[in-house]
């Protein structure tokens, strides 16, 4: 193989590295991102990360709720159960490379199994939906 294949080669795969890398990197800041704002109870932390559209489950109840819509209701949840402590149990991508979470989050004597899913729109990662299932 020539030198000027050779380079372009490892062009491309420096690229793409720099490309994986930031993309994990970005994935893993909204997690980190959301799990603060989750563990403060934070409605207005966590819906700087909602999509414009969101799926919200509380209880076995799912709703689809607008941005807005969503904030406000995750603002009621977070009333009604204050956060006493959360925590992220584990965290991985999807087939497709959707990252997601689930954590364990606290509130008194409820023990709620919180699961986020994040898709990218418009180059930003977001939440698409969350779900809290009472254990």
């Amino acid at each position: 193989m020539n030198s000027k294949k050779h380079s372009v080669i490892f062009g491309f795969i420096f690229s793409l590295g720099i490309l994986f890398s930031f993309n994990c990197s970005a994935q893993g800041d909204i997690i980190n991102d959301v799990k603060e704002a989750i563990k403060t109870g934070s409605s207005k932390e966590i819906a700087k990360f909602f999509n414009q559209n969101v799926d919200v489950t509380l209880d076995g109840e799912m709703q689809s709720y607008s941005k807005t819509q969503a904030e406000f209701v995750m603002k009621d949840f977070f009333k009604n159960n204050p956060p006493t402590s959360f925590t992220i149990v584990h965290q991985g991508a999807s087939k497709g490379g959707l990252p997601y979470a689930i954590g364990q989050y606290l509130s008194n004597d409820q023990t709620y199994r919180v699961w986020v899913r994040i898709k990218s729109s418009s180059n930003k990662y977001l939440i698409h939906e969350i779900s809290f299932i009472k254990e």
